[in-house]
């Protein structure tokens, strides 16, 4: 199995989905030695764009209050190449949104609504 063994191969593998279509995600951290590459992204439907495109198996969510604000910060990771990728969207919801905090997907439906 090859690396992700420099920068122009991490920039690369987002090249290539911004060239696939995707859009460019708003902020990237390349961790020294191109072992973690973290891309943010603006909205739900770019995160689901990046995580479908780079297979993410692994997803976790956790929400957390910042200073008055309710932030939930949704995570997809994948390990390619010996190397960490994960696609990273924080938003910020109203107390209102609490019963949407509790569902996986905030755009299917939770049980009490179906």
């Amino acid at each position: 199995m090859t690396e992700l063994a420099t920068r122009a191969q991490a920039f690369g593998l987002v090249a290539e989905g911004v060239a696939a279509g995707l859009s460019a995600p708003w902020r990237l951290y390349l961790a020294r030695g191109s072992r973690h590459v973290s891309l943010n992204v603006a909205d739900r439907a770019e995160w689901d764009a990046w995580r479908a495109h780079l297979g993410c198996p692994e997803l976790s969510v956790r929400v957390y209050d910042a200073g008055g604000e309710i932030r939930r910060t949704s995570v997809a990771e994948v390990l390619l190449d010996g190397c960490r990728i994960s696609v990273e969207l924080v938003e910020e919801v109203g107390t209102d949104d609490l019963d949407r905090l509790l569902v996986a997907d905030p755009t299917r439906p939770g049980p009490e609504e179906r």
